[in-house]
């Protein structure tokens, strides 16, 4: 008997559900996960790690309990607005469609509201929050009608002219408002999109902190190669007051080789650590005829056996 025709696969047509808003006209619509297309230059990396395997696990058995939002592409297809992670987990879990809110929007609007709709998550890292907030930022100046050349200029204490909108209200107070961070915070964060992919990396995994990142943000990126160098060379990040000195000799044309390898190698102040026991704390473990001389001798004989029972369990 002949095997029966197996009928080519297409996609299936979005298949239309309730109205989501009636006097938009806004639908939710089952689509293809092949006519979801990612956000251009999407800021947030969409991640394999445990909070995504508890989502696939959770779509397997409730479905998608939030729909995504998209907007349609001249080119056909959708545009993903929200739902990137929604997205991979469905594929995770093995369907072939997803919910889907559908919003005609301009491009400026449409990134505002992807910034919005994931910048309040957890475990966002400095890199994508810079990102994000320069995409926003770069979107309300362009819908306030602002040239750019005019609105990034930097005064003396080194805070962004952001410039205005229509309003007379501060871009970047407006980029802080739907966030927890205030609008120096954004500058800071979007200082942070001036560095090299290899020195954001470091700020990503906490080798260098926000504060000097900002401050080495202002090197011409030859600077910051010669800085990743010296970093690679010491085995060591600059810190906060390295890296003003590095700007501030960057900023007088003097930084070179030499005068970055010099900061770098210069001994950097050790952390010191005061610790305060109180007499009643320890008065339990020691017989009422110690004094206080006493009892501090006593603790130090018994830290010293300690740290000498840890290196023979290193050396073992």
């Amino acid at each position: 008997m002949p095997d029966k025709a197996v009928p080519e696969k297409r996609d299936k047509k979005p298949t239309r559900a309730q109205p989501k808003n009636k006097e938009q006209g806004e639908m939710i619509v089952n689509i293809p996960l092949t006519q979801l297309h990612p956000f251009p230059d999407h800021p947030f990396k969409v991640r394999d790690d445990d909070t995504m395997q508890e989502t696939t696990e959770s779509i397997k058995v409730y479905g998608v309990l939030v729909p995504a939002i998209a907007r349609p592409r001249e080119d056909g297809g959708y545009e993903l607005i929200s739902g990137h992670r929604r997205k991979h987990a469905c594929e995770l879990a093995g369907l072939d469609t997803m919910p889907v809110i559908v919003r005609a929007m301009d491009a400026d609007a449409a990134t505002i509201l992807m910034v919005d709709s994931n910048i309040q998550r957890e475990n966002v890292l400095p890199s994508e929050r810079a990102a994000a907030y320069k995409m926003k930022l770069d979107a309300i100046k362009r819908q306030a009608g602002r040239p750019a050349k005019h609105i990034e200029t930097l005064n003396d204490n080194n805070l962004c002219q952001v410039g205005t909108d229509l309003r007379g209200v501060r871009s970047d107070q407006i980029v802080a408002a739907n966030t927890d961070e205030s609008a120096r915070t954004i500058q800071r964060y979007i200082r942070l999109t001036e560095l090299s992919p290899e020195l954001q990396a470091m700020v990503d995994e906490k080798k260098i902190a926000m504060t000097p990142a900002v401050e080495i943000s202002y090197l011409k990126p030859e600077e910051q190669t010669m800085l990743l160098t010296a970093i690679d060379s010491e085995q060591a990040t600059p810190s906060l007051s390295q890296a003003q000195r590095m700007k501030k000799l960057s900023q007088e044309g003097k930084l070179n080789d030499d005068s970055m390898l010099d900061i770098m190698t210069e001994q950097k102040k050790p952390e010191t650590y005061n610790i305060t026991l109180s007499g009643d704390k320890l008065r339990k473990y020691f017989p009422r005829s110690y004094t206080p001389q006493h009892m501090e001798e006593t603790i130090m004989k018994l830290l010293d056996a300690w740290m000498k029972k840890r290196q023979r369990n290193q050396e073992r």
